[in-house]
């Protein structure tokens, strides 16, 4: 007769997490065939869990003020998380006179993400761990269209968010982090990047495969050396699971 095991002698098993910090850009991407799932997949069954913690329309000071209510900032060695995506700019670069509510000052912008990696620093997250993403560029045709079905005017300019990308690597780097410059690399080379935006702000499927591709370039480098948690099914002991399964590793 198969003895039942009795749980509360073994410790719970806990994943490392990535943590997808971000805006609409962010949320979406856990839909088919979104860079977020693409990431997700890449770390399954052993590695870490992915978490999307995307917030449509949010801009910097509105996740700076959130970010506390996210992870443990007071008890660091509860949030065992490996690395986190700081993916905002796309709604603070908003025209102020045309969208006050999502607009943020450049200035501001900039502080908020040090605040946001000085937060992350508390909660145990050092800037090696912190990837932060610029806006990616607007095709203002493509979003004016939008804007005009919602009876609105043009609220967004490629040039304002290229001085917002600028400000995110610039503050990446004063803060030891590491930067993907969406802005910059999507119009390299006079290449056209309107092929990466649905409707002129958000992601395209060939935008989400983009980067998803460069951003585990930077990602692969801060999981690889993490072990799978579990054992893989073939040193499993067959006639003793228990063995292999129920123990601390």
């Amino acid at each position: 007769m198969v003895q039942p095991v009795v749980m509360s002698k073994f410790k719970t098993v806990t994943w490392p997490k990535v943590i997808l910090f971000g805006d609409s850009i962010t949320q979406f991407s856990f839909q088919a065939n979104g860079w977020g799932a693409e990431i997700a997949n890449k770390l399954a069954r052993g590695k870490c869990d992915v978490v999307n913690r995307g917030l449509s329309g949010y801009n910097s000071r509105w996740a700076k003020l959130l970010l506390p209510r996210l992870i443990n900032i007071t008890n660091a060695a509860d949030n065992n998380i490996a690395a986190v995506t700081v993916f905002f700019g796309a709604n603070d670069c908003a025209l102020e006179d045309k969208n006050p509510q999502q607009h943020v000052p450049l200035k501001e912008y900039s502080e908020n993400l040090r605040d946001i990696s000085r937060l992350l620093a508390s909660a145990g997250v050092p800037a090696d761990r912190v990837i932060f993403i610029t806006p990616p560029p607007v095709d203002e045709p493509a979003w004016e269209k939008e804007c005009i079905l919602k009876a609105c005017p043009l609220n967004r300019y490629n040039s304002a968010a290229g001085q917002y990308a600028q400000a995110c690597v610039q503050v990446a780097s004063q803060c030891g982090a590491v930067a993907l410059d969406l802005w910059t690399l999507m119009q390299k080379d006079g290449q056209d990047y309107t092929v990466y935006l649905s409707d002129g702000l958000h992601l395209s499927q060939k935008g989400n495969q983009f980067i998803a591709q460069h951003l585990w370039g930077l990602l692969e480098s801060r999981v690889a050396d993490l072990p799978f948690i579990l054992p893989y099914w073939g040193d499993v002991d067959a006639k003793s699971p228990e063995s292999s399964l129920l123990c601390d590793q």
